[in-house]
């Protein structure tokens, strides 16, 4: 190969490389990192009531009389960030169920997983109901030709046409109730 042979994207590059770049185009298609955050955010929640921690000698047993609902909690959670990723038009049901789940746990589940669960699916819950799909390739691209800050784009509206242009030689009162033709505002009935 020389140095005047173009370079052909995806022929010569690393299996890797050309996996990065596919898996950060499906990325971007969908609200990846709130589905990260709301499956991140339901392993603590359902781990610690069933953890056993090892102080030295002393075991520190977190068990709560709600192990169960923690559980379920834990395991929806999971559930709806891999749905988030796959099914993408369930975001604002995902979004708003993560943030529920993430408030319930509070009192079932060791204060949602010592907060550390509760923040994680509050974050991604918000981050779920807030993305929205971005505009495809075969999008118009902006006029090149756009006018400063504060004022209309081009086409949009003439500042001259903002107002009622009077038309010369003809009337424009259909009502027949023009101060012009004597009718003083009123309809004449006659």
């Amino acid at each position: 190969m020389s140095a005047e042979t173009p370079a052909v994207p995806g022929t010569d590059e690393h299996y890797l490389r050309v996996a990065r770049r596919k898996f950060r185009a499906w990325r971007g298609t969908r609200p990846f990192w709130a589905g990260l955050f709301i499956m991140l955010g339901g392993l603590p929640i359902a781990y610690f009531p069933y953890a056993h921690l090892q102080i030295g000698h002393l075991t520190l047993a977190m068990a709560t009389t709600a192990g169960a609902g923690s559980l379920i909690i834990g395991v929806l959670l999971v559930v709806l960030g891999i749905s988030l990723w796959f099914q993408k038009h369930v975001r604002v049901f995902a979004g708003i169920a993560a943030i529920l789940l993430g408030l319930v746990s509070i009192p079932v589940s060791n204060l949602g997983g010592f907060l550390i669960g509760f923040l994680l699916a509050l974050i991604g819950g918000a981050m779920a109901v807030s993305w929205a799909p971005g505009e495809g390739e075969d999008a118009q691209p902006a006029q090149a030709g756009t006018t400063s800050e504060g004022s209309a784009p081009e086409g949009a509206a003439d500042s001259d046409t903002t107002a009622l242009k009077p038309v010369v030689g003809e009337s424009n009162d259909l009502s027949g109730t023009s101060p012009a033709n004597g009718a003083n505002g009123r309809h004449s009935a006659g």
